[in-house]
């Protein structure tokens, strides 16, 4: 899976910090519902995102439902592990309204992709089509894809070993996603549900755009402006007891 690590004052943590009311919020929805459906296994057929009930007999609210359902106690844990690490920092950012707006869209974005792939003539369509898929992976992806993009060199420790900056780790899934959902290989895996995750989000941010991109245009200042230090060679300075100045 993924691990992150971040430096404080004095050492270093393991992961963002306590939980924030959304996050915490979806914890409880999405072990509720996993607990209903070990109790109540038959529920996951009415609230797990089969695209051929949806197509054909308009169980439309199986889009939503799906997210909060899990096939086991390790897909919940995994993708409430990557729900902490990586929505608290993103629901500070935001706020908590945009925050789950965001969630929601690209979950049921991420469903919306699923049943329409599993419509295309092709043969991998067909298996979508009548499988069932379950779990909060499609939001998750978006919460990938927009950490990516608003923090691209946080370091990700893939399968807690490997750091890579984010923006990389976003582009590995993408692409692992897409062919896995292109090809029908991934055994099991709903990858058309993760890559809809990770496309609608780009598009709901873009489309968004205000906050977003004035968080995206403000680190790319400070990063232009550290390129530039670094090329004219400027030193802080001042006059003394006076504010730190930039001076060439």
């Amino acid at each position: 899976m993924i691990s992150g690590m971040r430096p404080s004052s004095s050492s270093y943590q393991i992961g963002p910090g306590p939980l924030t009311p959304a996050v915490r919020a979806l914890v409880v929805l999405n072990v509720a519902g996993f607990l209903a459906t070990v109790t109540m296994p038959s529920l996951t057929v009415w609230l797990g995102l089969i695209p051929a009930l949806v197509v054909e007999r308009w169980w439309i609210w199986q889009p939503l439902t799906y997210m909060f359902l899990h096939g086991g106690v390790f897909h919940l844990l995994f993708n409430m592990l990557a729900l902490w690490m990586f929505g608290l920092e993103l629901e500070r950012l935001w706020g908590t309204r945009f925050f789950v707006r965001y969630y929601l869209v690209t979950g049921v974005g991420a469903a919306a992709t699923t049943v329409l792939l599993s419509l295309l003539p092709f043969a991998f369509a067909g298996d979508i089509y009548s499988a069932v898929t379950v779990g909060a992976s499609g939001a998750i992806y978006g919460l990938l894809l927009a950490y990516g993009l608003t923090y691209p060199n946080r370091p990700i420790y893939m399968y807690f070993v490997f750091p890579i900056p984010a923006k990389i780790f976003v582009l590995i899934i993408g692409a692992i996603s897409f062919f896995s959902s292109v090809t029908g290989t991934g055994g099991g895996v709903a990858h058309a549900t993760h890559l809809g995750g990770i496309v609608v989000g780009y598009v709901y941010l873009m489309w968004t755009g205000s906050q977003f991109t004035s968080t995206l245009r403000s680190q790319w200042l400070r990063w232009r402006m550290t390129r530039l230090r670094k090329k004219f060679d400027v030193h802080p300075g001042g006059r003394t007891g006076g504010p730190d100045r930039w001076v060439h």
